[in-house]
């Protein structure tokens, strides 16, 4: 019983990450204004990237041996996911 708590309350966690990134690039907008919800989307994998660099930076100050290759991948998501974010916007 405990291992199924404990695997619904993991689930949980990635389902209100979705939700609230969803939130945050602008759900709203396109059922207000009648738009493809495509930027809606690509906005949430946007942040997703973001906050796989995050983790993975996060990882660095936590693993001994593979502090290196955490440190450049997580830099090189974030990086990845400003970048998309410039593109979005159109600044590129």
């Amino acid at each position: 019983m405990s291992n199924i708590l404990s695997k619904g309350l993991s689930s949980l966690k990635y389902v209100y990450l979705i939700v609230f990134f969803a939130l945050l690039s602008g759900f709203f907008h396109p059922l207000i204004t009648g738009q493809s919800f495509d930027v809606v989307i690509y906005g949430i994998l946007i942040l997703s990237v973001g906050l796989a660099g995050c983790i993975l930076l996060y990882k660095t100050t936590k693993s001994e041996n593979k502090k290196v290759i955490f440190f450049v991948s997580g830099f090189s998501l974030i990086i990845i996911s400003l970048y998309f974010i410039f593109q979005m916007t159109g600044r590129v």
